[in-house]
C-alpha cells in the first residue's frame, strides 16, 4: 500500500507559496540598486514571481531552458529566485566579480538563453555580449526611469514585462529531481565547474538549514543574508527564510 499522507514532490514553488500562504505579511527590506530602501513581503514577492513566470513563457522559455542572473541582493532578485524555476527553467547564478572570459566561457558552457542583470552591472555584459552566442534577450532588472544608457540594443525592462501580466498562473509542473540551479565554481584550476542543484536538493538544505542543529531559524527571526545570493544559493537563505516564514533584511550589494 503507498503512504498517501503529503504525497507531493519537493519542489522550490512550494517553499514560496507556503510563505505567501502562511507568513503572507513579513517584511523582506532591502536597498534596491538605485537607491531608495524598498519594503515587500512575502505575499507580494510570490505575486511578482508569478508574473515573472508569465513574462519568461511568453519570451519562449521553455522547460530546461538556462537563464543567467546576475544581480546583488534585492528583493527584486528573491522575485527572480522563484520566478524563474517557476517558469520551469534552471536559473544560473553568474558572479560579476570573475574575469570576463571565465564568464563568456560558462554563460556559453551552460547555454544561457536569457540574461537577467542588475542595471549597475550592464557595462559588464556589455563588452562580453557579443561573444555569448546562444542569449537572445537581455532584460535589465530595474524600471523604465532607471534603464542604463548602453550600446547594447533591443535590451529589456523588468518591470515593465511585468506589469503587463498578473498573477493568475500555475507554476510550471516538473520532477522535483529536475534541475532548479546551476552555480559555477571560482578560483579553481581551468575553466570554471559548473554544479547543478534540483529542486529537491534545494528544498532539503532549506529544511536541514532550519533545524536546531543548523541555524535553528523560526518565523519570529530576522535574517540578514551577507552572502551574495550568486554564491551557492546564498546558502539557501533565500530558500531557508520563506520556509520559516522569517522576514528579511537584504544589504543590496552584498557585503563580501
Amino acid at each position: 500500500m503507498n503512504n498517501l499522507m503529503q504525497e507531493f514532490p519537493l519542489m522550490v514553488s512550494n517553499i514560496i507559496d507556503h510563505a505567501a500562504r502562511y507568513h503572507p505579511n513579513r517584511k523582506i527590506i532591502s536597498r534596491s540598486v538605485e537607491g531608495p530602501i524598498i519594503t515587500t513581503n512575502w505575499f507580494n514577492i510570490r505575486e511578482k514571481a508569478l508574473k515573472l513566470t508569465k513574462a519568461l513563457l511568453k519570451l519562449g522559455v521553455k522547460t530546461d531552458d538556462v537563464i543567467g542572473v546576475m544581480a546583488w541582493n534585492t528583493g527584486r532578485h528573491l522575485e527572480v529566485v522563484y520566478g524563474v524555476p517557476g517558469a520551469g527553467a534552471v536559473n544560473h547564478t553568474l558572479n560579476p566579480r570573475l574575469f570576463a572570459e571565465q564568464l563568456v566561457y560558462i554563460i556559453n558552457h551552460a547555454e544561457d538563453k536569457i540574461l537577467m542583470v542588475d542595471p549597475d552591472l550592464v557595462p559588464v555584459i556589455e563588452k562580453i555580449i557579443n561573444k555569448c552566442t546562444k542569449v537572445e534577450h537581455v532584460i535589465v532588472m530595474t524600471d523604465n526611469r532607471n534603464m542604463p544608457i548602453t550600446e547594447m540594443e533591443n535590451l529589456l525592462c523588468y518591470e515593465e514585462i511585468i506589469a503587463n501580466e498578473d498573477a493568475d498562473t500555475n507554476w510550471i509542473k516538473k520532477s522535483e529531481y529536475d534541475a532548479c540551479g546551476i552555480c559555477y565554481t571560482s578560483g579553481t584550476t581551468g575553466n570554471p565547474k559548473g554544479v547543478v542543484y534540483t529542486h529537491r536538493s534545494n528544498t532539503l538544505h532549506a529544511l536541514a538549514s532550519a533545524a536546531p542543529d543548523m541555524l535553528g531559524l523560526a518565523s519570529t527571526e530576522t535574517i540578514m543574508p551577507v552572502v551574495p545570493l550568486f554564491h551557492a544559493n546564498g546558502w539557501s537563505i533565500g530558500y531557508t527564510a520563506p520556509l520559516t516564514g522569517a522576514s528579511m533584511i537584504m544589504p543590496g550589494r552584498d557585503m563580501t
